[in-house]
């Protein structure tokens, strides 16, 4: 009997299977559900407010708003990076503690305050997006939103009178919206002197505190009252206009400040070589500072003679004299076609003693290779009296401070009662030529003329070069005429352009001791240019 039961279960079994599968074959080809409907996919746009709320519980703000930008990429690299942050910021923070606990611990009579763990977990903080802002001032502006629900472990244990209290802080949330200004840009790695941070509204923060295994926060009335001081007290200190300052580097040294003037008076030159057809020459100086982007000074032209006489003074602002030199190239002037360079030479500006005039004549060489052998042929000789006169403890100090930039005060040897006017040649935009645009800046200012550098087929030219004017008294009745003009790339049938100009009363520079601002160039479709003037008295 058993063996007829094991036979019949089996082939029972084997029907079973094969008759639902069949049947479940059956049912799934002809028998379709009437309550399944194919999704509808629309544009965002065009959903409703519930459906956007189900599908976007936390809508980020580079939808909410335009003017903040998407930043993924960031919170990429912060989530890969953020083992690495969290040990670097938990030391940080141990190191800006230690100080304050010490000095509190004193004053209360708390016998130690240490922290026992001190992790803020695996849970990055995510940006939603950031703003950033473009001024006319050497800065940039950024405005991250920043959202952390993160899952840290601090724990704070403090004795005192005997005691031992432990303290925990955990399920951290924050919320805030910081202003970071980085500022000024210098020409120096990591190329911004200082970090300005400040909140633009009051940042929301949510945590939970045990004390003694017992969550505090829990306490009726006390989570409200807690999150109103942090909220005030954070507001009290960082709330903008108030900004938390953090100085990466001097930017005095960065932006390499004045730190002297050179006096040179070039005298004479002897034994000149003959470069014009009739035997003569028509020599004059043009000296400079090395890693100075002024343009050149020049002295007079001598004519038809090869032993000149200048007597010509003239003052250059020192930034390092441990590299900086000035160099001095006498050249043959043309009426047409380059002038010729009839020699050259330079003195090390850390050769000299500072406040003791130094008289010195110089061979005259082709250039500055030691292993040249041409420079061994004699062109002549100069000679100039040079004395560097390095500002007084003092003397270089801000005259007068604003937000968005600092104002030196003028060298010694600036006229009493006058000053130095200081033009800054930023930057223009949206110029263009009718058959070329290679513009340079020509500054026209009480008879004297100063250019800038011309720069190659570039409607957005940026020059950053500055120029100064040494005046007897303010100029405040006065006015300043700056040219924007573009010169053809070669010589061809087109000549120079005029791309537009502007003229600007001193009044303003000289009662408020500094402008930055953008004009809009006359005769010019939309050309502008960036100038910045500064009135530096002594």
């Amino acid at each position: 009997m058993g063996f007829f039961s094991t036979v019949l279960g089996f082939f029972g079994f084997g029907v079973g299977v094969t008759l639902g599968l069949v049947i479940g074959y059956y049912l799934f080809i002809y028998f379709q559900p009437t309550d399944v409907k194919h999704p509808v996919i629309r544009p965002l746009v065009e959903l409703d407010t519930k459906s956007l709320e189900s599908m976007l519980p936390e809508i980020p703000h580079w939808v909410k708003n335009p003017d903040f930008d998407r930043i993924d990429w960031l919170n990429k690299f912060v989530e890969t990076m953020w083992p690495y942050l969290d040990k670097a910021i938990c030391k940080t923070a141990k190191e800006i503690a230690k100080p304050i606990i010490a000095e509190n611990t004193a004053k209360y009579n708390i016998d130690s305050v240490e922290f026992e763990t001190l992790t803020l977990g695996s849970l990055p903080p995510t940006f939603q997006g950031m703003k950033v802002y473009t001024t006319d001032e050497q800065e940039l502006i950024m405005e991250p939103s920043i959202k952390w629900a993160g899952n840290p472990n601090i724990t704070v244990v403090v004795k005192a009178y005997g005691l031992k209290a432990t303290v925990q802080v955990i399920d951290l949330q924050v919320f805030a919206i910081p202003r970071i200004t980085l500022k000024p840009l210098v020409p120096s790695f990591p190329c911004f002197a200082k970090i300005l941070v400040s909140l633009m509204e009051k940042p929301h923060v949510d945590f939970g505190l045990k004390l003694l295994g017992a969550d505090l926060m829990a306490i009726p009335g006390l989570y409200v009252f807690v999150q109103e001081i942090i909220k005030t007290q954070v507001a009290n200190m960082y709330l903008w206009p108030k900004v938390l300052e953090v100085q990466i580097m001097d930017p005095t040294k960065a932006q390499k400040k004045p730190v002297g003037i050179l006096h040179v008076n070039v005298v004479r030159a002897v034994k000149l070589t003959k470069k014009d057809l009739m035997g003569k020459s028509d020599p004059y100086v043009k000296l400079k500072l090395t890693e100075d982007k002024l343009p050149s000074k020049k002295t007079s032209v001598k004519r038809s003679n090869l032993n000149p006489e200048w007597n010509e003074e003239f003052k250059l602002v020192v930034k390092d004299p441990e590299s900086q030199a000035l160099e001095l190239t006498v050249y043959d002037w043309e009426q047409v076609g380059k002038h010729d360079r009839m020699g050259m030479n330079v003195i090390p500006l850390k050769d000299l003693t500072p406040d003791e005039t130094k008289s010195l004549t110089l061979n005259l060489l082709k250039n500055m290779d030691a292993n040249d052998p041409t420079n061994e042929k004699f062109r002549g000789q100069l000679t100039v009296d040079v004395t560097y006169k390095p500002f007084k403890e003092g003397d270089s100090d801000v005259d007068a401070s604003d937000e968005s930039g600092i104002i030196e005060k003028a060298p010694d040897g600036t006229p009493e009662g006058g000053g130095l006017l200081v033009v800054i040649v930023h930057e223009a935009q949206d110029v263009e030529g009718k058959h070329h645009t290679n513009p340079y800046v020509r500054i026209l200012f009480r008879g004297e003329e100063k250019k800038t550098k011309h720069i190659k087929k570039n409607r957005d030219p940026r020059w950053e070069e500055e120029f100064q004017f040494v005046c007897e008294e303010p100029p405040t009745n006065e006015k300043m005429q700056l040219e924007v003009i573009s010169r053809p790339s070669s010589i061809g049938i087109h000549s120079k352009e005029n791309l537009g100009y502007v003229v600007i009363s001193l009044a303003d520079v000289i009662n408020n001791r500094r402008i930055n601002e953008k004009y809009h160039l006359i005769d010019s479709k939309n050309g502008r240019i960036q100038l910045e003037l500064q009135w530096r008295t002594s």
